[in-house]
């Protein structure tokens, strides 16, 4: 059960490996390098789980009940290891995003949720979790299943810390505090901090359920009802999520979830005149339409977390080994599937041709499969289009004269892995420097001078995340302080906590989430001035 308890995002297995360099003796650096190696050989590979064998879940949830679409269309969502359909899930439309939205809104009007103690919200939240952690194989399972992600990653990091984030908001919720204002004049000035009333929400389909939780936790912590749309391709997880939400004695009506297509479902949300906020993950040209059908409509307020393409820069005082295996955790993981992926790898010219070499290496050893296997480090993308997107991003690096060190191409004929991929020689205005790929393809880039890798990492229209790995306080406080970037990790990479802030400058979206930062994308705040009579100091 320990390993169920991280508080963390990663897996603790990648986490050690890719930290191995900064703590622990030289024979536990050895143990993990042999884990790596006996991980990488497919023959020693056993089964781990069996997927479920009925999923329950494929309605809507509208105000406390599972319901049919109102056009009662379904649509398949898929296992990315066959390609094969799991099961037929109600395909909700504008008619279905009306029905829901009128719940919040009588939910948030007229129900329990906003005018109950903060308290008695933090204990429903509280309880939520201890289902969350008594179904935790179950939950992991079926994300798995739906998403492709390593059963071991899901099972022992992701639902650990979906948890972990509601049981941070459910701490938050009786400490959302107002102010009293010194003012002139006979008048005494207090502000009130007040849910902003229905939000509507729409998460990604690469972290399904910790993205429900980044945004549902702090929602529900200030007072306010929901309206989610989940990723068409992963609607499973916030189902059965939402069940355990209705045990744990969510009144009706506070969250609705609505699975469907964004052209339909999402842009009927993002465009609903009784909506008071939008927050939305995914890609920067999608959110670039939900911010417009946002102002649109009734000039909703929107957050927004979107792409990404974040440089990790190797200094020339690193230590090669530790680097490489940071270097590859912070591309890798995920299959390559997330958005602050440290995609644009800066190396020193001093240290470049071992770097290489070695990266190589790490990659050709990288374990791909079956994600329900024991010791899988990498499983399929997420459906056909991602698929073949990031294929033809690799046949754009190839045909731009970078040079292709590994991988590059499909890996069985079943199902959607690709294989761990690795460009050298490559230049600031390929493609493959400047796009998001989002899949398993690393890029190597030559570096001389630390202003000038400043100047080259910022030269993006991204600035979600970046990594610096060096052993010089001054040369890792001067590139934390020159990157323009939401997030730097230093000497570490893709490390979260409920209480850290996340989001990005410039294209890469507006505003934070987590931590206390995301507490204020749902609440308004009122100032009350009430005129004193005969105050006793004047």
């Amino acid at each position: 059960m320990a390993a169920r308890r991280l508080s963390g995002l990663i897996p603790r297995s990648l986490y050690l490996r890719s930290l191995s360099s900064s703590v622990g003796s030289r024979g536990q650096r050895s143990s993990l390098r042999s884990e790596v190696q006996r991980f990488s050989s497919a023959a020693a590979l056993e089964e781990l789980i069996t997927p479920p064998v009925k999923v329950n879940y494929t309605q809507l949830l509208i105000d406390g009940k599972f319901v049919d679409s109102a056009s009662g269309k379904t649509f398949p969502t898929l296992d990315p290891r066959t390609g094969e359909v799991i099961a037929n899930v109600a395909e909700g439309d504008a008619e279905d995003i009306n029905r829901a939205v009128s719940a919040a809104r009588k939910a948030f009007d007229e129900g329990p949720w906003p005018k109950m103690t903060a308290y008695e919200r933090s204990c429903i939240m509280l309880r939520f979790a201890d289902l969350v952690e008594k179904h935790n194989d179950d939950i992991a399972a079926l994300e798995t299943w739906n998403n492709g992600k390593p059963y071991e990653q899901a099972a022992q990091v992701e639902v650990p810390g979906f948890a972990r984030l509601f049981r941070y908001y459910a701490g938050w919720a009786d400490k959302i505090l107002g102010l009293t204002v010194p003012a002139d004049g006979p008048y005494h000035v207090q502000t009130l901090h007040e849910p902003i009333g229905v939000a509507g929400q729409i998460i990604p389909w690469n972290f399904p359920l910790l993205m429900f939780a980044w945004k549902v936790g702090p929602a529900l912590a200030c007072g306010n009802t929901i309206v989610l749309k989940t990723a068409e391709q992963t609607p499973l997880t916030a189902l059965y999520a939402a069940k355990l939400f209705l045990e744990a004695g969510l009144p009706p009506g506070v969250l609705n979830i609505v699975s469907g297509y964004g052209p339909t479902a999402g842009a009927a949300l993002a465009s609903h005149m009784d909506v008071d906020k939008i927050a939305f993950t995914g890609s920067t040209e999608t959110g670039k339409i939900v911010q417009e059908l946002a102002a649109k409509s009734n000039l909703k307020p929107v957050t927004l977390e979107l792409g990404g393409k974040s440089p990790f820069i190797v200094c020339k005082d690193a230590d090669v080994d530790k680097a490489v295996e940071l270097a590859h955790f912070a591309l890798f993981f995920n299959q390559g599937q997330c958005c602050c992926a440290g995609s644009r790898t800066f190396v020193h010219e001093s240290v470049h041709d071992e770097f290489l070499e070695k990266a190589r290496a790490r990659a050709q050893k990288r374990s791909v499969g079956d994600p329900f296997q024991k010791g899988i480090e990498q499983g399929p993308q997420i459906d056909s289009e991602q698929f073949e997107k990031i294929l033809r991003y690799i046949k754009s690096g190839v045909e731009s004269n970078a040079t292709l060190e590994c991988g590059g191409d499909r890996l069985g004929s079943k199902g959607y892995y690709i294989q761990p991929t690795i460009f050298s020689n490559v230049k600031d205005d390929m493609l493959i420097a400047q796009d998001e790929i989002f899949g398993p393809v690393q890029t190597i880039l030559k570096f001389k001078e630390v202003g000038d890798v400043i100047k080259r990492a910022n030269a993006t229209r991204y600035g979600l995340a970046a990594g610096v790995f060096t052993q010089n306080i001054d040369t890792a406080n001067t590139l934390s302080r020159g990157l323009r970037a939401g997030t730097v990790w230093v000497n570490c990479f893709d490390v979260f906590d409920a209480a850290i802030p996340f989001g990005g400058y410039k294209m890469s979206g507006v505003g934070r989430e987590k931590g206390i930062y995301s507490l204020n994308n749902y609440l308004q705040v009122k100032a009350v001035v009430t005129k004193l009579k005969n105050p006793a100091w004047l």
